[in-house]
């Protein structure tokens, strides 16, 4: 298991060069000149040469990836055009906003997805099975951005039971420690803040949700079938035991190891996907920092927001396949 461990882990390293190459050479080939959008369109040839140089924009490609690397390396992903904040500081800033809010996502599309898709299984051609998968392909085929204005349309203008954007109401007091709204509210045992940040971030969860707890409550349902098809569970069947116990027991452990794999695919996809997301309902996290960045032609904002989320996607595979081998020990023996 620990050489397993070893081997997926070396095997990260040079895929993190590799998305740092990419990342490099996308922005090193993309029209317009990094000094002029920093310094603005009225900065004199002096000062654009200074920041050039400063840059390193004057070197060889070889030379500047290596000074990029460098930086990286330094975590100093330099300083955005608007703010003249430090990149990472925002991104620390933002990050934990992302993240809650792709946990509560991943959570209600693991949760229900797995729940659907193993009463789908266990219920195969009934009403129930046609209406989830009905209901699954809807799920997969739905914009999410459109879904999230519906939400706001019905849940907010509407009914009025939740927030139309935002992370926490401007009138609720809250001792930021974490800067995970959530867990500091617990801490704190801020009860009301806790259930004002739940009201704000149901509705984006909800919405990020729906694609990844389609396909999650899919691969389940078909993982499922093959897994109730095995000859030891019709023995356990042949023994007396209950449907409930068969299920749990002895079929639902083996039915989810591929199910994992998905879950994680998604959370990695997810943390990149709340772009939209987060620009509907104005959640103050970094795909909406990003997306901010891309309108603006901030250089710096998109180098770090993009290189984040490619390398959060990287780390999460990693710990997918780990998991995955904790559970089904035979992956890491072969």
């Amino acid at each position: 298991m620990i050489g397993f461990i070893i081997r997926r882990t070396l095997v990260v390293i040079p895929t993190i060069l590799g998305i740092t190459i990419i990342i490099f050479m996308m922005l090193a080939i993309t029209p317009g000149d990094p000094a002029e959008l920093l310094l603005g369109e009225r900065a004199t040839q002096a000062s654009l040469e200074a920041m050039r140089e400063y840059l390193g924009l004057n070197k060889p490609l070889y030379v500047q990836y290596g000074i990029f690397l460098k930086r990286v390396a330094k975590f100093d992903l330099g300083e955005t055009i608007w703010t003249r904040q430090k990149v990472y500081i925002e991104i620390m800033e933002r990050f934990p906003a992302t993240i809650e809010l792709t946990l509560a996502a991943m959570f209600i599309s693991s949760f229900l997805g797995a729940l659907l898709g193993i009463l789908s299984a266990t219920k195969q051609y009934s009403w129930f099975d046609y209406v989830s998968m009905v209901g699954s392909l809807i799920g997969v085929s739905m914009p999410v951005f459109w879904l999230g204005l519906i939400f706001m349309l019905l849940f907010s203008l509407t009914l009025g039971w939740f927030p139309m954007s935002g992370r926490i109401g401007i009138d609720t007091n809250l001792q930021v420690i974490t800067n995970f709204y959530i867990i500091d509210a617990i801490i704190t045992r801020n009860w009301p803040a806790l259930m004002d940040c739940l009201r704000h971030i149901a509705l984006p969860a909800l919405a990020l949700s729906t694609i990844p707890l389609a396909i999650v409550s899919r691969m389940t349902r078909s993982s499922m079938l093959e897994v109730l098809r095995q000859d030891y569970i019709k023995t356990a069947k042949a023994k007396g035991l209950g449907q409930m116990k068969i299920i749990f027991k002895h079929a639902l452990r083996n039915g989810l190891i591929p199910v994992i794999t998905v879950i994680g695919l998604q959370f990695g996809i997810l943390l990149g996907g709340a772009i939209l997301t987060e620009t509907v309902f104005a959640w103050p996290g970094v795909g909406k920092w990003l997306y901010e960045g891309v309108v603006k032609r901030d250089y710096m904002v998109i180098q770090g927001g993009t290189l984040l989320v490619a390398t959060s996607f990287v780390i999460v595979n990693l710990l997918v396949d780990i998991l995955y081998a904790v559970i089904n020990p035979r992956i890491s023996v072969k």
